[in-house]
């Protein structure tokens, strides 16, 4: 190994990480948008949220056609459409004037591009040109970068909601996404990785190919045992992401509070999915699994129990960050012990779905919920049972020590 080839390796995951900054830092803040819209639009609560929920459902439907198509083709061109629709849907979102039209524009358009340069194929990349012992820390980068994302974005597009407009704040961020193309262009895969790399690893599923690889693995208890803790995870994640600002507002604090209760959550997890990266090259994964989702259900019924003040959610945001999106390094480490890397970004992407059905529930329930009750309390502890069930699901998952490609 020349130490070019090292610095090349560091430049994709820096680029992956950069790529996954803006995509996650504007989809993790959408919450911001929630009242603002209402007020303009006078759609209402419960619709906006529907289309959030769509954008959920969409972003994880996206990830395994985007991510067999990074499989197939390399990731270039793939990030590249993602960081294009993303841009093209934020910046016809203010011009949406119907429940319709913001689904099209937010939940389809800027979803599907968010999906298409997220984590199945960044993960995917990284699995395909990393070392077997570098890939473990290189997930916790790349999850740490989308964690930076939302730290960074959530105070800058509520000041610039505030100072200008919710309008002015989606031009930016379709501005964000054509200054990130050039990121798209580091993680171009090699032509020698692209075509040394299926007869490498040809062996894993035979003359079946990708067709064999899905089949294989939704036969396998493991792979589904770990959906059913990631559908719980989106659940969790979409939830919070999409109403906490409005839980925020119903206890009487400011806006700003919710911006930087977002912004902490993605300071926090920069640190957890670091964390994350490093304890999946020394411990079981589905262990350090258990340890994120049983962690989970006790903050939500502390946060239940405490006074609802602005320290209360910045505490509370500082402990839900730790393991955020570090949830992602473990899985996708699981996914590649169990069937290789391959079809990592295909066989992750497929989780990614099972995420994103649970993140339609937790957005589109959330706003049900509050539109009904008044409240999110039967959603709070709807959150603390999921994130309970996660945790034990996770156990019975059988987790090769040692990556196939590692002992080969």
């Amino acid at each position: 190994m020349t130490e070019r080839k090292t610095l090349h390796w560091e430049w994709i995951v820096l680029a992956a990480a950069g790529t996954l900054m803006v995509t996650m830092g504007s989809r993790q803040s959408l919450g911001l948008f929630i009242a603002p819209i209402d007020v303009s639009t006078g759609l209402g609560v419960a619709a906006i949220s529907f289309s959030l929920a769509v954008s959920q459902f969409v972003w994880g439907a996206v990830q395994p056609i985007a991510g067999a198509a990074a499989d197939r083709y390399g990731p270039g061109r793939v990030l590249c459409a993602g960081l294009l629709l993303l841009a093209l849907g934020s910046a016809l979102t203010p011009f949406a004037s119907s429940a319709a039209g913001l689904t099209l524009a937010l939940g389809v358009v800027a979803a599907a591009g968010s999906g298409a340069a997220s984590f199945s194929v960044l993960m995917g990349a990284a699995g395909r040109l990393l070392p077997p012992d570098k890939r473990g820390f290189a997930s916790g980068v790349i999850g740490a970068g989308g964690s930076f994302g939302q730290f960074v974005f959530a105070p800058v597009l509520q000041t610039l909601i505030v100072a200008y407009s919710w309008m002015t704040a989606m031009w930016f961020l379709a501005a964000v996404m054509i200054a990130a193309l050039p990121l798209a262009a580091i993680l171009r895969k090699p032509r020698e990785v692209l075509t040394a790399a299926p007869q490498a690893l040809a062996g894993e599923f035979g003359a079946g190919g990708l067709g064999m690889a899905v089949t294989t693995a939704l036969k396998d208890p493991s792979y589904l045992l770990l959906h059913a803790g990631f559908f719980t995870c989106g659940f969790h994640i979409a939830f919070l992401v999409t109403h906490l600002p409005g839980e925020i507002a119903l206890c009487g604090l400011s806006a700003s509070v919710a911006s930087w209760s977002l912004g902490i959550i993605g300071l926090a997890n920069i640190f957890g999915s670091l964390a994350a990266g490093w304890g999946v090259s020394r411990f079981l994964c589905k262990h350090v699994l258990f340890a994120m989702y049983a962690s989970r259900a006790l903050m939500i019924l502390a946060y239940l129990a405490a006074p609802k003040t602005a320290m209360t959610f910045y505490i509370f945001a500082a402990g839900l960050g730790a393991t955020w999106l570090a949830t992602v390094p473990p899985t996708a480490t699981v996914v590649g012990k169990l069937f290789g890397q391959r079809y990592l970004s295909t066989l992750f992407g497929l989780t990614l779905l099972s995420h994103q059905i649970g993140g339609f529930f937790g957005a589109w329930l959330g706003g049900l919920a509050v539109t009904r009750f008044g409240t999110f309390d039967a959603m709070w502890y709807a959150d603390a049972a999921l994130a309970a069930a996660a945790a034990l699901v996770n156990l019975p998952i059988r987790e090769p020590r040692i990556a196939r490609e590692a002992a080969a």
